[in-house]
């Protein structure tokens, strides 16, 4: 071979040779969708609840025979807590403030729901529905109709419905007076990381909550009959439009918590009994449940998982459930969900009021603030908010299905 015909050969092939090693992965990733940059959370955060909770990452304190934490749970916050001590058992970037989606209805409902009476009809006025966020979901309220505080709240908690959120805030006042009761409670209950621009979680500039303070709205709520009646409802029956010499029909609509109902590959989870899922586009998809099992009661919260699997949201609330069931009892937990400010002890050693008296609230009470003593009896169970203590008693009646 010549010297001519070697040099060729010898170049074609180094030509060659950067082809052959790039092509394949090339081809590779051609199909595959490019890597998000995840956000990274703060490097110190709230410490309410206890230091641990401040810190970025997860959390936990395994004891002897506790089982590992789930490896395939991808939230970018989340928090599991034993509903009755208010002990965190493990959480991850628990104080990570958060786009909330329609979980802040959690505080919405826990705000304005007490001062509602739920056979109150109100009809509905274009105006009410002028504000309500494009592409938002909605129950079907429709203007010039009238319905019961029951059936608004029934659209609230089954359909996520921000037009009857944006008619029970109308009812309070107005949007802007209840962005600011919400504010003022989520205050009194020491969810500090929680921001308040819209009241039905629409995605909205500087609007943040956590998985913690999600919590702890959550056990708030769940302190009330109604708000526990509401978001245990797995189905229920909602008003359609009224037409002149015709009997008002109604059609059913369905809980949107896929662990209550079930549905699109996902079985309802044992024990639950609420609370609230939300999904929208800068939130992504946020999830917070109770559930009770064995005489234990459990809150889970999870923000924005990015695993890419279908329903992840719902699926790795189950499996954090699962986990804090296993490992009741087996944990050291790493925080406390805190009492609100009105029952926490007061700096004298006495009741929060401070004059010898304990506050009293209740379900049926106006104004968003105090929660002092209030005892509540259902079907025989007790339930009690002692002055400095912020206690669900362990037979806290839940709704059975």
């Amino acid at each position: 071979m010549s010297a001519l015909k070697k040099t060729a050969l010898t170049v074609t092939a180094a030509a060659l040779l950067p082809v052959l090693t790039v092509a394949p992965a090339s081809a590779d990733t051609e199909h595959r969708p490019a890597e998000k940059k995840q956000p990274i959370p703060p490097a110190a955060m709230s410490s309410v609840g206890g230091a641990p909770l401040g810190k970025p990452g997860t959390q936990v304190s395994l004891g002897p025979g506790a089982p590992v934490l789930p490896k395939d749970v991808s939230g970018r916050s989340w928090i599991v807590a034993d509903a009755e001590s208010g002990d965190v058992l493990a959480s991850h970037n628990a104080h990570w403030r958060l786009p909330p989606a329609s979980t802040l209805k959690m505080l919405f409902a826990d705000t304005v729901l007490p001062r509602l009476p739920q056979d109150e009809i109100h009809e509905v006025t274009n105006a009410e529905l002028a504000d309500v966020g494009e592409g938002s979901s909605l129950v079907g309220v429709k203007e010039k109709q009238t319905y019961s505080v029951h059936d608004l709240w029934l659209g609230v908690f089954l359909r996520s419905g921000n037009d009857a959120v944006h008619v029970l805030a109308s009812m309070n006042g107005g949007v802007a007076k209840t962005v600011m009761d919400m504010q003022q409670h989520a205050d009194e209950l020491q969810a500090l990381d929680t921001h308040v621009v819209s009241p039905d979680g629409y995605d909205a500039n500087g609007q943040v909550s956590s998985a913690y303070d999600l919590t702890l709205i959550a056990r708030s709520g769940m302190q009330k009959k109604d708000f526990r009646e509401y978001c245990s409802t797995a189905r229920a029956k909602f008003p359609g439009v009224e037409a002149a010499g015709k009997e008002r029909g109604t059609f059913e609509i369905q809980n949107t918590n896929r662990l209550l109902t079930g549905d699109s590959g996902i079985s309802p989870y044992k024990g639950i009994a609420g609370v609230k899922n939300g999904n929208t586009t800068h939130a992504g998809a946020t999830f917070t449940g109770v559930a009770e099992r064995d005489g234990k009661v459990l809150l889970v919260t999870v923000m924005n998982p990015d695993s890419g699997e279908s329903h992840a949201v719902y699926k790795e609330a189950g499996r954090l459930l699962d986990w804090g069931f296993a490992a009741a009892g087996k944990v050291k937990p790493v925080g406390e969900l805190v009492p609100p400010k009105s029952a926490a002890p007061s700096s004298d050693g006495g009741n929060p009021a401070g004059n010898g008296a304990p506050a009293k609230t209740h379900a049926g009470a106006s104004g968003a603030g105090g929660v002092g003593t209030a005892i509540a009896v259902t079907g025989g169970v007790l339930l009690a908010l002692a002055a400095g203590v912020f206690l669900v008693n362990r037979r806290w009646p839940l709704r059975r299905r």
